[in-house]
């Protein structure tokens, strides 16, 4: 007997009907030579502090740093979880090999090990390995299944994260609750968290410190068309006005115009955060909810693996992707332009070098099912469109440029005129589109403006005046901002290549992204203001006393986000990961028990909190070893 585990129910039913499996048990179905079990996500975690020993119950200052001298796992406190448990080890005993049907990912891998390994298994393991959910994909999957040796190092990957939060999330947690936290007040750190929450604080600083200013900047207004002026802004207005004195009066000389071709290709597919940030601009929606609900669409099967972090496709999809396109029977009408021509096959689409596990999030060509709500068909017309996009031609203008002069006093004005529409007529009538648009446009939108026409030599009257404007300070973070910033550890970077190049530094994972921003708002770190979050002043309060770059570096922490990819490539110990980290609890316990001041900081946390939170690297234990969750 072949014994499948899967990660869900609703996954091991659907694979159970492909295999035929259709006997039902209390926990798993049987039939066809197969039986398909499943956990409910975790069932196992890393052991707690007083599993090790007694000692490490109560919160001590004298037992930190813990580090066990060899980590185990146990099954989570749950009597569901243990039935199943009990369910899965004894079916294990019985079959003759496993194919491990986890989620195809590192935490997927982690899950179906962990349950394998605390149920002693010693049989043959292969691993399905598949990026959607529909038929055709599961039946591929399981005929070209793989040998569990392929993943290991994905597993010593998500081990190595599992065991580096715990021993910085557990013993810093501990550390500053017990230096800092008043009245037995729990101050969560995290190693993913802390320089996510460094980055609010630090951003909303810039705001609260901010001192605008006024400022002066020169137009002067010639044939309807408003130029202006090429030399700097003015600082006080009187500089200003004394050229408006010596041009007031004199013809506006044309003395040049340059007209070119521009173009803009079609943005990039979505990978887990890209799509997180357009669905909180065009949606506003949350991070999780956005990936609540793709991760909802892929087990619908109408769109592909959610929990990923390229924006590519594989080479070998291209083949497959007029079919899909055909089965959008929603989008004839954007379709029809592609029809009676081959599919273009950009390199910024198609490109294997870029592809590891999983491709960038695409629809299925499954035809979408009746019981879609209404922010799932939001969120699946946004990955479509996005998909459609993409075979379009690049979108066409003529920019003209034309530079005047008065006196010795240069001006200049700019327009665009649209050639081609090309991608962006899969956006005409799409109004969130035109919305989002017009915010990034900014102050740029002039450059948009149709000139007419001008000719070289050219002379008239004009009207100059001083426009004044007042400094802005920075916005503070959406959701969606927040998680870019995230993605690109912190840098603020424009071009999308150098953003794609700076990825593998981000700070997390695409798919834990949204669960540290909500850990954030239950820890009662950071609020939401309409769009806006702000940090709490128990936020600020953290953040003064953390003086460990380490812990709030989102470069350095983006750096750690490398070596764990680099241990999922193979290119990276392990052991040194994990001995690097305990080096570094061992010094921030030393350094933090040398603080002589008497700060004490309350964050007025939410009752509610997530499962499992240990995993995350939080403490769950009040000290004292009474039972709390630290939401």
């Amino acid at each position: 007997m072949v014994l499948c585990i899967t990660e869900k129910p609703s996954v091991g039913r659907d694979i159970a009907r492909i295999l035929g499996a259709n006997t039902r048990h209390d926990g798993y179905l049987e039939g066809n030579g197969y039986c398909v079990t499943w956990t409910f996500g975790h069932l196992c975690c890393l052991k707690e502090p007083s599993d090790y020993t007694p000692n490490w119950k109560p919160w001590s200052m004298s037992a930190l740093p813990m580090i066990p001298p060899r980590f185990g796992i146990r099954l989570i406190d749950n009597e569901t979880y243990k039935k199943q448990f009990k369910t899965i080890a004894e079916l294990i005993l019985k079959c003759d090999e496993i194919i491990n049907c986890g989620d195809a990912g590192q935490e997927g891998e982690l899950i179906q090990r962990w349950v394998m390994q605390k149920a002693g298994c010693k049989k043959p393991v292969k691993r399905l390995w598949i990026n959607s959910m529909t038929d055709d994909a599961i039946r591929d999957g399981f005929n070209n299944l793989k040998p569990e040796k392929q993943y290991e190092p994905l597993y010593l990957a998500g081990l190595c994260r599992a065991i580096g939060d715990w021993v910085l999330g557990i013993n810093a947690t501990r550390l500053y609750s017990l230096k800092y936290g008043e009245r037995g007040q729990i101050l969560s750190i995290g190693r993913v968290q802390t320089p996510t929450l460094a980055l609010v604080v630090n951003r909303q600083e810039e705001i609260e410190n901010f001192v605008p200013q006024d400022y002066w900047e020169l137009k002067t207004l010639y044939r309807d068309v408003l130029f202006s002026y090429t030399g700097k802004k003015f600082d006080k207005k009187e500089k200003g006005e004394e050229i408006i004195e010596k041009i007031k009066g004199l013809p506006l000389v044309i003395k040049d115009i340059t007209t070119k071709a521009g173009r803009e290709a079609p943005p990039r597919l979505f990978d887990l955060t890209s799509l997180q940030v357009e669905c909180n601009k065009k949606l506003n929606l949350g991070a999780e909810e956005t990936l609540k609900t793709v991760q909802s669409l892929y087990e619908k099967k109408v769109t592909t693996y959610p929990r990923v972090d390229t924006t590519y496709l594989p080479d070998d999809v291209y083949k497959n992707c007029k079919t899909i396109l055909n089965n959008l029977t929603q989008y004839q009408n954007l379709l029809q332009p592609l029809r009676g021509s081959r599919l273009a096959k950009s390199k910024k689409v198609f490109d294997n070098s870029k592809v590891t596990d999983h491709h960038a999030i695409i629809p299925t060509g499954q035809a979408l099912p009746p019981n879609l709500t209404k922010t799932e068909s939001e969120v699946f017309d946004i990955i479509a469109r996005r998909f459609i996009s993409v075979f379009y031609p690049d979108f066409t203008f003529m920019q003209t440029n034309v530079a005047a002069e008065c006196e010795k006093y240069g001006f200049k004005a700019t327009g665009r005129t649209v050639t081609s529409l090309g991608w962006k007529a899969v956006y005409a009538n799409d109004n969130r589109a035109n919305d989002s648009q017009e915010e990034d446009k900014g102050e740029d939108k002039d450059d948009d403006s149709i000139l007419p026409e001008f000719t070289k030599g050219e002379a008239g009257p004009h009207s100059p005046r001083l426009v004044k404007k007042t400094t802005q300070p920075p916005k503070y973070y959406t959701e969606g901002t927040l998680l870019k910033a995230m993605e690109t550890a912190g840098a603020s970077v424009d071009d999308e290549d150098l953003r794609e190049a700076l990825k593998a530094n981000g700070i997390g994972r695409p798919s834990t992204r949204a669960a540290i921003i909500e850990i954030l708002y239950k820890r009662g770190y950071i609020v939401k203001e309409r769009k806006s979050i702000r940090a709490t002043q128990a936020a600020k309060d953290l953040m003064g006393v953390v003086k460990e770059e380490l812990l709030k570096s989102a470069k350095l922490t983006g750096i750690w986000e490398g070596k764990l990819r680099g241990i999922e490539s193979g290119s990276y110990s392990p052991e040194a990961f994990i001995a690097e980290i305990k080096g570094m609890v061992t010094d921030i316990t030393m350094s933090v028990m040398r603080d002589n001041s008497d700060r004490r900081i309350i964050a007025e946390q939410q009752k509610s909190g997530s499962k499992n939170a240990d995993k995350k690297g939080e403490e769950t234990k009040k000290r004292g070893g009474s039972k709390k969750k630290s939401s």
